[in-house]
């Protein structure tokens, strides 16, 4: 079975958001891939991780400059989903970078350090064509309720 979600880290120090990422998706039984490539440093192996990939959405986590994610959506029409890192600047840096895209190559972002969210919202886009994981996320919001 391919991988539903495609998480890309500019870094292996990004492992520790990533395995906040993998856990949400583990927990609702969807597959994914990992893959690391840093935007600056080999811009050709990102290219060629996102033009292959058949997933139905992209989670980008990156800091410093955080390229990756614009990268990321330069490359495919696949919804990208940005997740800044507190590396430098408290991660202020990183959130500008993914917010601050220019028009018609838009990124999705998360708040700094959230892998959580980003999982959350790449399962929303999943549901809006799997209706038993659109069941899931709604029995798992009414347990968020208390």
């Amino acid at each position: 079975m391919a991988e539903k979600i495609l998480i890309i880290s500019g870094s292996k120090s990004d492992e520790t958001i990533v395995k906040t990422i993998t856990a949400v998706l583990d927990e609702f039984g969807v597959e994914y891939k990992y893959e690391v490539a840093s935007a600056h440093r080999n811009p050709a192996k990102v290219e060629k991780i996102v033009k292959s990939t058949f997933a139905d959405a992209i989670i980008a986590v990156a800091g410093l400059s955080a390229a990756l994610p614009g990268v990321v959506a330069a490359h495919t029409l696949t919804p990208v989903i940005g997740v800044p890192v507190s590396a430098k600047l408290d991660g202020m840096d990183a959130l500008l970078s993914i917010v601050q895209m220019p028009p018609g190559i838009p990124v999705a972002a998360v708040g700094i350090d959230n892998g959580k969210n980003a999982a959350l919202l790449s399962l929303q886009i999943l549901a809006l064509q799997d209706k038993e994981l659109e069941k899931k996320l709604v029995e798992y919001r009414e347990k968020l309720k208390g």
